[in-house]
């Protein structure tokens, strides 16, 4: 265990995730080598578990989603939540294209791309494979952690418009280029000589390409971080890491992790799907607790970035209900957050219990808020919850911006959730 981590220690560490989790796929294969190298045991939705109090496990579903926990006394859950996927360009089945000397690879969006930020970036691919050998169906799951293709931009002197109105077709603008060289299937190609697979039979897979660019500081005093993938492995990353390093005393803390937000969460492995209940219920069973009580005294704090103030374009955020960035843990007051007075207060309680600072946000009322995590999750379980995140710029593009201090503060916010207890009566809430 990790005592008193320091803002470097846990900078150094985000960005070796970061640089793992390029997909879902290989960000649920790095969490589950966290949490496996701390002593958690993994468990399998169609086995019997037999839990026992004062241990840890974990359980994941798809490859791509996952729920860990650990089993106390106190009859509450204190859980967290967040999304895995990110937003990326997801190859086709058939995805062959050579014309013109090039070989492109058919793909379509994965998730709301700000396309012009994915231009000209070093691209790479990583995923799952599903492959057949004597009758039998094997999966791997891959990254090729290099640069492979990349989206040329169209040069000014042949687009009168590009620096007044960049209007991007997803089918003709955005696809990338892999060789010079015509190949018959490229992408198998690289899969057989990845796996070094012979006879098998690659049967399918779910490839994303994804910007391979490292995760650096930047500014005067390095006091902001450029990466890929912030939005929403910052917050992730934050809740994994606070979870395992808690020292819980005798909760049933959680953490959430679940694919598919960016495209609307209603998979089988999805927010919008019955995976948080169905392990809530089992968690419940084992211990024989009772389900309906232990839910009315639980709480999500769900984790999910928003847009901090632009320096160029400050009239996109609200006139005083603005996030920025270093300025702390962003708590979302929009009409479609799940955040109500009771969930605020606590939140800002615990807060300065961990001696970080926060911010209230609310959209700008002419644009749109949309979803949220634990709204998802709520029309499925009934549990008191507060939506929150990290501020943050140029969401969606290949690389996004956030402060070097909010992911941190998030961390040690989360590990102070995890360690407190929650009590609630009918008129009062305490925290001990």
């Amino acid at each position: 265990m990790v005592k008193n981590m320091t803002m470097k220690q846990y900078n150094k560490e985000l960005f070796a995730f970061i640089e793992k989790s390029t997909c879902a796929f290989t960000g649920i294969k790095e969490i589950k080598e966290m949490l496996l190298k701390n002593n958690f045991i993994e468990l399998e939705e169609n086995q019997d578990w037999n839990l026992k109090v004062n241990h840890k496990y974990f359980i994941t579903r798809n490859d791509s989603s996952l729920i860990a926990f650990t089993t106390g006394t106190k009859e509450s859950f204190n859980i967290t939540c967040t999304h895995i996927d990110t937003p990326a360009l997801l190859i086709k089945p058939k995805n062959v294209i050579y014309e013109k000397n090039y070989l492109k690879v058919n793909v379509m969006p994965y998730g709301g791309l700000l396309n012009y930020g994915w231009l000209d970036e070093p691209l790479s691919i990583a995923g799952r494979i599903i492959y057949k050998k004597n009758n039998t169906f094997y999966k791997e799951i891959i990254d090729y952690q290099k640069p492979l293709l990349c989206i040329p931009s169209v040069a000014i002197h042949q687009n009168e418009n590009a620096n007044t109105d960049l209007n991007l077709n997803n089918q003709i603008d955005m696809i990338p280029i892999l060789s010079l060289q015509e190949q018959k299937d490229p992408i198998k190609n690289l899969i057989k000589k990845e796996l070094n697979l012979k006879n098998e039979e690659i049967c399918d897979y779910d490839l994303f390409l994804y910007a391979c660019n490292k995760p650096t500081f930047f500014g005067l005093n390095e006091e902001m971080i450029l990466s890929p993938r912030i939005d929403d492995l910052t917050c992730t990353f934050s809740a994994i890491k606070s979870f395992i390093n808690a020292k819980a005393k005798n909760n049933i803390n959680i953490f959430c992790t679940f694919n598919s937000e960016e495209i609307g969460s209603l998979t089988k492995e999805g927010a919008d799907s019955s995976f948080l209940m169905d392990t809530l219920k089992r968690i419940c069973a084992d211990l024989e607790l009772n389900i309906s009580k232990i839910v009315s005294n639980s709480i999500i704090l769900s984790a999910d970035n928003t847009h901090a103030t632009h320096p160029n374009h400050p009239n996109n955020s609200d006139i005083n209900n603005e996030a920025f960035l270093n300025e702390g843990i962003v708590i979302s007051r929009d009409d479609t957050s799940t955040t109500d007075s009771i969930t605020s207060s606590l939140f800002k309680e615990i807060c300065k219990k961990a001696k970080v600072p926060y911010q209230e946000y609310v959209t700008k009322n002419d644009l749109s808020s949309g979803s949220t995590l634990s709204g998802i999750n709520l029309r499925h379980v009934s549990i008191d919850s507060i939506d929150l995140g990290l501020g943050q710029l140029a969401m969606h593009g290949a690389r996004e911006i956030i402060g070097a201090k909010d992911s941190y503060y998030l961390y040690l916010a989360f590990k102070k959730f995890y360690e407190i207890q929650i009590h609630k009566e009918k008129d009062r809430i305490q925290l001990y």
